[in-house]
């Protein structure tokens, strides 16, 4: 036998083995956009594919050689052979059935009880608006503005005191105190929002009222000399001074000073107490931070203090209770300190601190997100947003040209006042839209108008 048969023999036996070998290098060539089929060989039974190849040949070419008998045995063991043999070109398992990541059903259900995500809040980069505010004292230690809780700003500009009514845009002006008792060094709204406190250069402290104009009676005797810092809590009335003294006054009462609190060695410059009324905060020119115990109070005695914080290295006058944690206070320090201080003020433990680059003036937390805003003076008179507790830097609002000495917040939390030395009032919408949409203004006023006077 020739090569040329030999071949021919080899091709052909190829050919019976694997009939269908050519037909998928076929379609495998093919334009065909067909899907690929890869087989597994250890699926193929190639012993039971020669043997229905080649009897089914000799059943063809010898018909006489089959018999009943033989043909019921043939048929039997192919039915042997098709119960237990694998299929050739086959999976050996079924392949699964698709199956999707997440189901339509499942996932609409989450789209209707997800809440939707918070869009991220934008933050003007520049006021709102500015107003003029001649004659302001530049002076870090006093408290000069305030924001009532009837949505009435009040302003202390030299020796006069103005409130600004946020819902008219009006300015009317409360009262002017004399050469020898002003200027005025201090001022803070009462709960109500109607009644208001005037601290003096003269050591004294005016009640008014603002609504009938009128003052309403006048504390003496509790300082030596002026009274730079203000705050309430219910009816008692207490007041920081330059002497280093803190002294509650229960203004229902003809003998006003109910309390005396001693530790500060200079003038006391922050005064804030918490919400819930049992714990004040103190700051001095001494630096000085210090929480005093409503519970501790003594009417006989000064009363001691219930932590004595002495971490800060200048001047402590911004102070803000945390609203969201009440024994979480934020502290400020002057020009030689730069950091906010956070604290624990039941165990009195310093929790964190970040030195901010410049003199800390006032603080104010936003009372709907975990966020602070400080402002401050050197270099950059700018106000800074704060994301608590990462203290991560949100934004940083510049416009004033002067150190920002004093902020106050709107009552809806959202609008912030800031005055500054450079005789500016600019309102800043940091902490958001409020929830409760404004009145319209009357026709009469001007809210676009970007510059006016407070006079």
């Amino acid at each position: 036998m020739d090569a040329g048969s030999v071949s021919a023999t080899s091709a052909s036996k190829t050919r019976s083995r694997c009939p269908l070998q050519e037909q998928l290098l076929q379609r495998r060539n093919s334009k065909d956009n067909l899907d690929r089929f890869i087989p597994n060989r250890s699926a193929m039974d190639f012993d039971y594919a020669h043997y229905m190849l080649t009897e089914s040949r000799k059943g063809k070419e010898n018909p006489a050689a089959s018999s009943p008998s033989r043909e019921a045995y043939q048929k039997r063991l192919a039915e042997t052979f098709n119960m237990n043999r694998p299929r050739i070109l086959a999976f050996k398992n079924k392949p699964p059935t698709p199956v999707e990541a997440i189901p339509g059903e499942f996932l609409s259900t989450v789209q209707q009880t997800t809440k939707p995500v918070k869009p991220r809040r934008h933050i003007p980069q520049t006021s709102e608006r500015t107003l003029d505010a001649p004659d302001i004292m530049d002076d870090y230690y006093l408290n000069l503005l305030d924001w009532g809780s009837c949505n009435v700003l009040a302003i202390a500009l030299g020796h006069t005191v103005y409130l600004w009514d946020a819902s008219e845009g009006t300015t009317s002006e409360l009262v002017t105190i004399d050469e020898e008792n002003g200027p005025v060094t201090s001022v803070k709204w009462a709960p109500d929002g109607r009644h208001i406190s005037i601290g003096l250069n003269n050591s004294e402290v005016q009640l008014w009222d603002s609504t009938a104009n009128r003052m309403l009676r006048v504390l003496k005797g509790g300082h030596s000399s002026r009274v730079g810092a203000l705050d309430w809590n219910n009816h008692i009335l207490t007041t920081g001074g330059m002497d280093g003294q803190i002294i509650n006054n229960d203004v229902r009462m003809r003998a006003h000073i109910v309390e005396t609190y001693r530790g500060h060695h200079q003038e006391v410059c922050g005064l804030k107490w918490s919400a819930s009324g049992q714990q004040l905060a103190s700051g001095g020119n001494d630096n000085l931070l210090h929480i005093w115990d409503r519970s501790l109070a003594s009417a006989n005695a000064p009363t001691q203090w219930l932590h004595r914080l002495e971490d800060h290295t200048a001047a402590v006058k911004a102070l803000a209770w945390c609203p969201f944690q009440g024994n979480l206070l934020a502290s400020g320090g002057g020009g030689g300190d730069r950091c906010i201080k956070f604290w624990n003020t039941h165990t009195g433990a310093c929790l964190n601190s970040v030195d901010t680059g410049s003199q800390v003036c006032a603080l104010l937390w936003n009372k709907n997100e975990r966020e602070l805003l400080s402002s401050h003076g050197f270099t950059q008179n700018q106000l800074t947003l704060w994301k608590y507790p990462s203290m991560v830097k949100v934004a940083e609002l510049t416009g004033h040209t002067s150190r920002v000495l004093f902020m106050a917040q709107s009552p809806d939390g959202c609008t912030v006042a800031s005055a500054a030395g450079d005789e500016t009032l600019r309102f800043w919408n940091v902490f958001g839209a409020p929830e409760v949409a404004k009145p319209a203004p009357k026709a009469t006023t001007q809210p676009f108008a970007h510059v006016n006077r407070i006079r």
